[in-house]
């Protein structure tokens, strides 16, 4: 089920990735959306080319897209929207640090049936349908068995922002660095969604997201076996701010340190 679109994604991905790849140390034009957060001529031209392939393919749904890039069917009903991240890790890229991806998801009726995440510097494809399990570069990946949250390697990122309320993210930043083995903080939300999946991270959690920061990721983490809620424990919505992602194991471990009273 949904190997067209599959197919389409995978497409849409690795060229919009093979732009990213092109221009990966030779962006000139950087403009800020917020105080630090970036877009880049990059950002923009593999957003379009991302879309025409999707528009061209599936002309009746509906598509989200990071940079602006929203099209609605001529209905204006649509039951099928793709959300879009041309370039997840935006701020890397500019920097010269090649840890970023396209990733694009598929929406229908509400729930979320296909998840692709590509990393161009790396050559990873991760993807993912409804009940089809989780892959990467077509090979079938599933979560880690990670059962203590001190033997546990875990990522998180941090809001735009960050600068008026960093004082509640590194709150909980620091109730989980003092249990966990390791933190890290790469830059990209959908590769370490992608990460948890392929079991190089046990867990993952993080806030002020949008939908198409993590809902391909999300999926993926899913299909590979793993747990997906908000910090509140409730069903993962890619429209709501917060997210946690594990291998099930340490899920509860998880929230209850995200919801833990921070020691005066």
């Amino acid at each position: 089920m949904y190997q067209e679109e599959l197919e389409v994604a995978i497409k849409a991905s690795r060229i919009g990735g093979g732009i990213l790849n092109d221009l990966f140390g030779r962006v000139k034009n950087i403009v800020k959306k917020g105080e630090i957060d970036l877009v880049t001529e990059a950002d923009i031209r593999a957003e379009m080319e991302i879309i025409n392939i999707i528009s061209e393919a599936f002309p009746n749904d509906h598509i989200l897209a990071e940079e602006g890039g929203e099209k609605e069917n001529a209905s204006h009903h649509s039951k099928r929207t793709w959300l879009i991240d041309p370039l997840d890790g935006t701020t890397n890229f500019a920097h010269g640090f090649p840890f970023f991806a396209a990733s694009l998801a598929l929406e229908e009726r509400g729930e979320l049936v296909l998840g692709v995440v590509y990393l161009p510097h790396m050559d990873e494809l991760f993807c993912a349908t409804k009940g089809g399990g989780a892959f990467l570069n077509h090979r079938p990946i599933s979560v880690s068995r990670v059962e203590k949250i001190d033997e546990a390697l875990v990522a998180t990122g941090f809001p735009y922002d960050i600068h008026t309320k960093y004082r509640s993210v590194l709150d909980l930043f620091q109730k989980v660095i003092v249990k966990a083995q390791g933190v890290r903080r790469p830059g990209s939300a959908a590769i370490d969604l992608c990460y948890v999946a392929a079991g190089r991270f046990d867990a993952f959690w993080e806030e002020g997201l949008k939908p198409w920061d993590t809902a391909a990721g999300a999926l993926i983490v899913r299909e590979a076996g793993g747990r997906v809620t908000t910090y509140q424990g409730g069903p993962y919505d890619p429209y709501q701010s917060t997210i946690v992602a594990s291998n099930s194991l340490l899920h509860q471990t998880m929230l209850d340190i995200i919801n833990s009273p921070h020691p005066s």
